[in-house]
């Protein structure tokens, strides 16, 4: 692969921080959240993002832009949004998606104006046969706010765009006063005219949250899921699903879940040439700005997962084969009771883990990772099969622990199977292909590198562990 001069230069200047991911994507320096226009286009994968080109804190929001040819390993582009004075996306690029029509690429985003960020329109862009320039709709926007009869009285984001046969329909991200969250319908003939239909899906504020942000709707089967990203008004949101069945434009959901329960946020998704549901996530960080600005950087995007749903209507994830062409040396363990503590023959801060265990009714098992040698700060992924709970509990040197966890069910029988990613400071946890637990862990020092197997009452059943060199080369 090869790098443009100036990212190479800035990610060599952090190649000695160990908190940041060697095999997931992140800018050469500055900020980044939400995944934007995600497209497979001539055989390339395209990753749009939520960028701060100017510092490592969020704002002065533009869509940063790298190609990868499998899904892995990926250039750095030049910017492709920056806000353009006195229009209707002058104090911002928001987040949106990218679509086909024909042989003409183009990207739907919101635009923000003043006053602070609270016009929120969304707008056009169409891109060269390259993808390295877009030009922006002189009608811009192409949809303003949403009428009043919806209800809807601020927070207006995040556009989602598919084709049903010759009409194309977009929804938006929204909230109603005093309700909840919600998503909102339109549709148009020529993507630049567009009308409003009703809500697809409104939320009760207690439990869904008061804003919708970020949604994605999409046939999945015979059925139809929407995922939105639930924002509880403060610093905090979680990312829910809902399945059902979408007919005359009408969705009515009969199953629902969580899909992280971690730090994953603002996920988009797409389909690929394979005709593969794929799905991003920006991993948000979980330190202070003064340890943000002192780092430079801010942000990393999930490996890409696979998206299917099983017989029980669970949303499931996988993250894609690809990554496995990446792996390096295997350390694996045979099949053996667990009681306590088990050493592991592998090291370090770049892993893809895969274990499965059997876990009796009363057991634990897990993993510990990223521990110093006198086990005095380590990173457990633990099953409590009394509580059907998986959790992720962080101990520093100085004895301050985080727990974060996920309620796990297992059937009868059903051995728990973990895949764990450990990058740097990123941890990405998927356990029996549907319950996805993800985590930033900081370690305090270099040596903050060895792993162990725990248990009670459990017996592993498999074990490979491989170590992941850096998708970056610094020779190239």
């Amino acid at each position: 692969m090869t790098l443009n001069t100036p990212a190479l230069t800035l990610r060599q200047q952090f190649a000695a921080d160990i908190h940041r991911p060697r095999y997931h994507f992140l800018p050469p320096s500055n900020w980044m959240n939400d995944p934007n226009g995600l497209i497979q286009w001539q055989g390339q994968y395209h990753l749009f993002y939520q960028h701060n080109p100017f510092g490592p804190l969020w704002g002065n929001m533009h869509w940063g832009h790298a190609v990868s040819p499998d899904l892995i390993h990926w250039t750095d582009l030049p910017l492709a949004l920056a806000p353009t004075p006195d229009s209707p996306d002058e104090t911002g690029i928001f987040s949106g998606c990218a679509v086909r029509h024909g042989d003409v690429p183009i990207i739907f985003y919101t635009g923000t104006a003043r006053p602070n960020y609270d016009t929120q329109t969304q707008c056009l862009a169409t891109g060269s046969p390259d993808l390295l320039t877009w030009t922006k709709a002189p009608a811009n926007p192409v949809l303003g706010q949403v009428p009043p009869e919806a209800g809807q009285t601020k927070d207006f984001r995040d556009p989602f765009v598919w084709q049903e046969g010759d009409t194309w329909y977009m929804v938006v991200g929204s909230r109603i006063q005093d309700v909840g969250g919600a998503v909102f319908l339109y549709r148009s003939t020529d993507l630049h005219h567009w009308d409003y239909l009703h809500p697809l899906l409104v939320g009760a504020a207690a439990v869904d949250g008061v804003i919708w942000e970020c949604p994605n709707f999409f046939p999945l089967g015979d059925q139809w899921v929407l995922i939105i990203s639930s924002h509880l008004g403060n610093a905090t949101g979680t990312v829910l699903y809902f399945v059902g069945h979408y007919e005359q434009q009408q969705f009515t959901p009969t199953a629902r879940g969580v899909l992280d329960h971690g730090r994953l946020y603002a996920p988009l998704t797409f389909v690929d040439d394979a005709q593969r549901r794929l799905l991003f996530g920006w991993l948000r960080e979980a330190r202070s700005n003064e340890d943000i600005t002192a780092a430079g950087w801010a942000g990393v995007q999930s490996i890409p997962r696979r998206l299917w749903l099983d017989a029980q209507q669970r949303l499931c994830m996988a993250p894609v084969p690809e990554l496995e062409r990446l792996r390096g040396h295997r350390h694996s363990l045979p099949a053996q009771p667990l009681d306590g503590l088990t050493p592991l023959p592998v090291e370090g801060l770049a892993l893809d883990v895969v274990a499965s265990f059997d876990v009796d009714t009363d057991g634990q098992a897990g993993l510990c990772l990223a521990g110093t040698p006198d086990g005095s700060a380590y990173t457990a992924i633990q099953y409590d099969a009394a509580t059907q709970t998986l959790a992720v509990e962080r101990v520093s040197p100085q004895g301050r622990q985080v727990v974060m966890s996920a309620a796990h069910p297992l059937a009868a029988a059903e051995p728990l199977a973990l895949r764990i990613l450990l990058d740097g400071s990123v941890l990405e946890i998927i356990a029996n292909d549907r319950t996805s637990l993800t985590d930033r862990v900081y370690v305090a020092g270099a040596e903050c590198c060895r792993a162990w197997l725990s248990g009670a009452r459990a017996r592993l059943l498999h074990l490979h562990a491989w170590e992941m060199p850096s998708i970056w080369q610094w020779s190239q």
